[in-house]
């Protein structure tokens, strides 16, 4: 009856009006409201990113919007924006907040957030605080590499996420320009004990005098003053940039028994006193393992024969400008670091004990004892003799160095082996370098060690303006690039990354001269053939 009286209303409009009318209701009915399905995390804290998923966003932003408790975030807090997912950082906002999404007229359900920084916590000291506590720190002065005893309780009883950070060094002209915290990193062999009552870790670079946290899962404790000791130099982090990087590999299977399994190792970019903050931002396929020995690990089982398949990860990214100021009559090497053991020794990348790299090695050196000097010997020499240059040269160190023509990769190497040979701690660095239209290309650079001062960076190829199209170099690139780095450099491996094989008969595949410096990317197993075809890093995004 009621549909009959709809009828009857509407035979008496006029045509055109009815037609209209009409067509608006089909493009109603074909535009749907956005939908939130879930958000992750559900408790979260302002500047953090969070993540929505569900459907009907629209594949672009364009006029669309989030709210948060009423709050329009700034455009550039929006990471990513597609039909099932998006990822923002959260605005300033109260206890809790109904999250929203406005897609044209369209409004979608909402979603609950609760702001951790407004959650009861225990009392300190209480029975149900089961936050980390210090109660001594041995020694309370120490030079940066150093091995320290932190004491107390409910640090757990293995690190798992947890950490220990350290105040950082800052720009005094600008000094809210950078993150006030750096974690102990596994590059200098951080963290060498970890149970509930003890920690014992190594003092990181591009740390100050300052406060000392010990972070879990359950909150973090409260700081306590630690202070760093005969810093020889200071080590400065400003002009911050933030980069969304993406990075894809297609599969193509052949063919394929029943029971076989393929695993890949995506390289994440790397944690650095220059490179702080790293997030994985989104997978269209769920990882095997997130963070697995700087690397995000899939695995995939019973893949069937002739089909394709698409691997996409996301990563959120800080780097920032390294500027530093060395001291060189303070410098005093002890040897009993032990960064200054294993990254001295030859490997089959850098034959630093092979009598030519150590023959010449003496000849640039000269008599020269100090690390720091010895080290830009090596520096000067290879940016104005050793034939650098951007076009991929075939051949290792050694024929490098004796036909002094190389590229990027062999130039890092290089400098490495040279370095290793005169005594002085040093790692290849590999990654790629943003143009200045944001494009990306794979670049080779390097570090070395200084007792109680840290990792200093270099870029032999850049010094010797073998720079990409695109890149701009500084007037004076042969001084700027020892010891300083800008911020278009992001690191995905720091020194040579060993993995192990995950099963005994799995034939491994190796990717070299890629954009980190890994023994494998692949390994298959069961009778798979297939094809691969890894991506650039591409960049979609970037903040100052």
């Amino acid at each position: 009856m009621a549909t009959n009286n709809y009828q009857f209303k509407t035979a008496r409009l006029p045509i055109i009006f009815l037609f209209l009318y009409t067509l608006g209701g089909l493009t109603a009915c074909g535009d749907p409201p956005p939908i939130i399905l879930s958000i992750s995390p559900r408790t979260g804290a302002p500047g953090e990113s969070l993540t929505i998923f569900g459907k009907n966003f629209g594949e672009v932003q364009d006029k669309s919007y989030v709210t948060v408790a009423q709050i329009f975030p700034t455009m550039s807090s929006y990471i990513e924006w597609t039909d099932t997912k998006i990822i923002l950082r959260l605005p300033e906002f109260g206890e809790s907040a109904m999250v929203y999404i406005q897609r044209g007229d369209k409004k979608s359900n909402p979603a609950l957030i609760s702001n951790r920084d407004s959650l009861p916590r225990p009392i300190p000291g209480t029975e149900g605080d089961k936050s980390p506590r210090i109660l001594s720190v041995e020694p309370e002065s120490a030079v940066i590499g150093s091995l320290i005893i932190i004491r107390g309780s409910n640090f757990g009883s293995s690190r798992d996420t947890s950490g220990v950070f350290f105040t950082r060094e800052r720009n005094p002209d600008f000094p809210h320009e950078v993150s006030e915290w750096i974690e102990v990193f596994d590059t200098e062999f951080g963290y060498e004990l970890w149970s509930d009552r003890e920690i014992q870790i190594r003092i990181p670079d591009g740390v100050t005098s300052g406060d000392l946290e010990v972070r879990t899962s359950w909150g973090n404790s409260e700081p306590v003053f630690f202070e760093i000791a005969d810093k020889p130099g200071v080590m400065v982090f400003g002009d911050k940039r933030t980069y969304t990087v993406l990075y894809t590999v297609n599969l193509q299977t052949k063919e394929a028994s029943a029971s076989n399994s393929l695993y890949l190792w995506f390289p994440r970019p790397v944690f650095s006193s220059s490179q702080p903050s790293v997030k994985l931002l989104s997978w269209n396929k769920a990882p095997f393992m997130e963070n697995y020995r700087g690397t995000t690990l899939f695995k995939f089982n019973e893949l069937p024969p002739y089909t394709t398949m698409e691997i996409t990860l996301s990563f959120r990214v800080e780097v920032y400008a390294v500027t530093t100021n060395v001291r060189e009559s303070s410098i005093k090497q002890s040897g009993t670091f032990p960064v200054e053991t294993v990254y001295t020794l030859p490997g089959p990348l850098i034959p630093s004990d092979h009598a030519l790299i150590k023959a010449h090695t003496n000849t640039v050196v000269g008599r020269e004892r100090n690390p720091y000097a010895k080290a830009r010997k090596i520096y000067d020499w290879l940016i104005t003799q050793g034939g650098i240059q951007r076009e991929p040269v075939t051949g290792g160190v050694l024929e490098a160095l004796d036909q002094k023509q190389t590229d990027p990769y062999g130039a890092a190497l290089l400098f490495c082996a040279m370095a290793r040979a005169g005594g002085i701690p040093a790692l290849p660095v590999s990654g790629v370098l943003v143009d200045q239209s944001q494009g990306t290309i794979r670049h080779y650079w390097a570090e070395f060690w200084i007792d109680g001062f840290g990792w200093i960076p270099l870029d032999p190829a850049l010094g010797a303006g073998a720079a990409p199209p695109g890149f701009s170099l500084r007037e004076d690139r042969g001084g700027y690039y020892f010891g300083n780095m800008d911020n278009r450099h992001i690191t995905f491996s720091r020194g040579e990354r060993v993995l192990s094989q995950m099963e005994i008969r799995g034939k491994t595949v190796v990717r070299e001269r890629d954009f980190a410096l890994q023994n494998i990317w692949e390994e298959s197993s069961g009778g798979l053939d297939y094809d691969s075809q890894w991506g650039d890093v591409i960049i979609t995004g970037v903040e100052n």
